[in-house]
C-alpha cells in the first residue's frame, strides 16, 4: 500500500421512476433526480406505455428492472451518462421475438 486511504462511493438509491415517450426520469433518495433520453435505451424506447410503466426497482434501489422489456438499469450507470451497451444484434434479436402488432 501506499499510504493512502481507499474511498468507497456508493451511489443513491432510486425511489421512483417515470418513463415517457422522450425521458427516463429516476428520483433519488438523496433528492436529486436524473433525466436521460429514452433513446438511450431501445428496449424502453419500442415498449408501449403499459410496460414501461411496469418496472420495478431492484438491489436494494441500485437497479432498476422492466420484466416486460427484460431490461436492467443501474443507477450507477445513469450517474456516468451510460448508455445501454445492448449489441445491434442482441437488440435485433429482441425486436424480432416481440409482437409483430406491437
Amino acid at each position: 500500500m501506499n499510504g493512502m486511504a481507499s474511498v468507497v462511493i456508493v451511489p443513491p438509491k432510486a425511489v421512483d421512476v417515470e418513463v415517457t415517450d422522450d425521458t427516463l426520469t429516476v428520483d433519488l433518495e438523496d433528492g436529486r433526480t436524473i433525466s436521460v433520453p429514452i433513446g438511450w435505451f431501445p428496449r424502453l424506447a419500442y415498449g408501449s406505455p403499459e410496460e414501461r410503466a411496469n418496472f420495478q426497482i431492484s438491489g436494494a434501489g441500485r437497479g432498476i428492472h422492466w420484466p416486460d422489456l427484460d431490461e436492467d438499469i443501474g443507477i450507477e450507470g445513469l450517474l456516468l451518462g451510460k448508455k445501454s451497451n445492448e449489441s445491434a444484434t442482441s437488440f435485433k434479436r429482441w425486436l424480432s421475438q416481440r409482437n409483430p402488432a406491437q
